[in-house]
């Protein structure tokens, strides 16, 4: 059987592979030309963000949500506090870009060869929409980075120290 140690490192790495992705995928939504966000920004950006959320999810699911009750203290609560504000505001997120789905489809704009379409141009509501997505999105990464940090604080202090 594999060691606590191992498993910890292999997670650590797994979450630690994630954060590229983030803010990257972050910097797509958030960062740059805020008022014209387009069908291929969009998919593009789902695109960067969802092996991140593959790598982070995983070892969320399998190792650390499991054996949270076997170890709840003051530096694991806080950890799987932030981690659940994170989870939170990326449900969150998704509640604007399940809508911006919604949209697209029913415009049956999917096949629409112009990949300067604005999306503001869809929808009424698109700006509030797009509002969720990226407080959803900003939200995500600061929880994110928050409980990264103090996921190597447990990890050094578990495993190294």
């Amino acid at each position: 059987m594999v060691s606590d140690a191992t498993t910890a490192t292999a997670a650590a790495a797994m979450v630690t592979a994630s954060l590229p992705f983030y803010l990257y995928g972050a910097w797509i939504m958030v960062g740059r030309d805020q008022d014209h966000v387009t069908w291929d920004r969009l998919m593009r950006h789902l695109r960067i963000i969802v092996p991140g959320l593959v790598l982070n999810t995983i070892p969320v699911a399998l190792w650390m949500a499991p054996r949270l009750l076997d170890q709840f203290g003051g530096v694991a609560a806080l950890h799987a506090f932030l981690g659940l504000q994170a989870y939170a505001l990326l449900a969150f997120g998704l509640t604007g870009i399940v809508r911006i789905f919604q949209v697209k489809r029913d415009a049956d704009l999917y096949d629409l060869e112009d990949p300067n379409t604005s999306l503001n141009d869809l929808h009424e509501n698109m700006a509030a929409w797009r509002g969720r997505l990226r407080i959803g999105v900003f939200g995500y990464v600061l929880f994110w980075l928050f409980a990264y940090v103090v996921g190597l604080y447990r990890y050094y202090g578990l495993y190294i120290a």
